[in-house]
């Protein structure tokens, strides 16, 4: 099992799938296609004989249940989801994974980049994976493992399933999504075709995490339009939008940021800057737990917008704003066995659960608010949209074990 998931990862993560903002078509990069083709490709030749590529780029299978009907039939039909697309913020063409064999818990030395180190004291989970092997990047790259881990236990499981007629299961929808990274990934897909009853993607972090609770999240742009004019006669004539959208910028709370926020807290994030004295632009996210807080969040936004206006007529600020997913605890509160069922899956693994609440995005908040049910169980990756994301081949290991356990719990209670 561990040199499939491994073998499947490594060949994974060498395709190019960097999903790209501001794009309305879905996939936003013809490039995604590439993974999607392979995956369906293997999910065929595992037997999965529907397995197929729509039009936008979503790979798509189901594997029948090997039980007999009167049995199969009272099994909540599970949908195994994982995204096929990596983070925009970093690099993620020629990605060229280090395995670091037995590690011993020294510092991690990214070979194409040195003055990059994964530390075990900027990342203290890293000591829990002594003497297991660990696959990280060189130091030039993002590595991939959001999501493409979970994309390879997934397949490594259909693997097992596939080829022991002894693990008994219901029938089992795959899902492998576009356009996650970009907060589009099931823009286009039909929920109701799937058929499916509960969902679970493979797309958390640290070994033994289920999330059940995830942001209320806004994002939008703001536009300051100025005027230019020769800066030698430029008095009472030139307006700079580069400067208003500096002084709009220091509006945004530094107690409120990505950088001095954790756990529960919510956060007002500017990622992206753009432009000269003419036009400028400044892409930014607002995200809270508390569907209240969000709203306050969104109106503050709204009055720097008015109150730079005020003080700078001769321009034009422009605020496009929209509320982009919901906390899904609010569904996932409705039907607890789902996520019980998960625990105890995690659990059987001899390992420690963790709980905790998914501070960005997944494609399970959508989901359950589409009708599908969907917490998001561990991959194993850390360290997301970054050139020191690493993976422990353990706890690619122990989620495949998890969804194997996953799967035989829901035959035990239903079937």
């Amino acid at each position: 099992m561990s040199s499939e998931v491994v073998e499947r990862f490594l060949r994974y993560v060498k395709i190019h799938t960097t999903s790209q903002e501001g794009v309305d078509e879905i996939p936003s990069t013809k490039r995604q296609f590439d993974l999607a083709y392979v995956l369906a490709k293997e999910l065929q030749e595992l037997g999965i004989n529907d397995a197929f590529v729509d039009e936008h780029c979503y790979v798509k299978g189901t594997l029948p249940s090997n039980l007999p009907q009167d049995q199969a039939s009272k099994i909540p039909v599970i949908c195994l989801l994982a995204h096929m697309d990596t983070s925009p913020e970093e690099p993620g063409e020629n990605i060229n994974p280090q395995i670091v064999k037995n590690y011993s818990g020294e510092d991690i030395i990214l070979s194409g980049n040195p003055k990059l180190v994964i530390s075990p004291k900027e990342t203290p989970a890293l000591m829990k994976f002594i003497g297991s092997d660990i696959i990280t990047t060189d130091g030039t790259t993002l590595l991939g493992g959001d999501d493409k881990a979970g994309i390879a236990s997934i397949m490594t499981v259909l693997s097992n399933i596939t080829k022991d007629s002894n693990i008994k299961h219901g029938r089992i929808k795959i899902i492998f999504t576009p356009d996650e990274e970009v907060g589009h990934g099931v823009d286009a897909l039909d929920v109701k075709s799937l058929d499916a009853d509960v969902g679970y993607t493979l797309d958390g972090d640290e070994m033994g995490v289920l999330e059940t609770e995830t942001f209320n999240a806004a994002g939008g742009l703001i536009t300051v339009k100025g005027f230019n004019f020769h800066p030698g006669y430029a008095k009472n004539k030139l307006v700079n939008s580069v400067k208003i959208i500096g002084e709009i910028i220091s509006e945004f709370p530094n107690q409120e940021a990505p950088e001095t926020t954790e756990k529960r807290q919510g956060y007002y994030h500017v990622y992206e800057v753009k432009g000269g004295v003419n036009e400028s632009t400044l892409k930014f996210i607002l995200r809270d737990f508390d569907e209240g807080e969000l709203d306050f969040k969104i109106q503050f936004i709204k009055h720097i917008v008015e109150k730079y206006q005020k003080i700078y007529p001769k321009s034009t600020i422009l605020l496009d704003l929209k509320k982009q997913y919901k906390n899904m605890k609010s569904i996932l509160d409705q039907y607890p066995h789902i996520a019980q069922h998960a625990e105890e899956a995690i659990k059987r693994s001899g390992i420690e659960l963790i709980r905790k609440e998914v501070r960005g995005g997944t494609d399970g908040a959508r989901l359950s608010f589409m009708g599908l049910p969907t917490p998001n169980i561990f991959a194993g990756a850390m360290n997301f949209h970054s050139k020191k994301e690493f993976v422990p081949v353990i706890a690619m290991e122990k989620s495949i074990e998890t969804l194997l356990n996953l799967i035989q719990i829901y035959v035990e209670n239903f079937g």
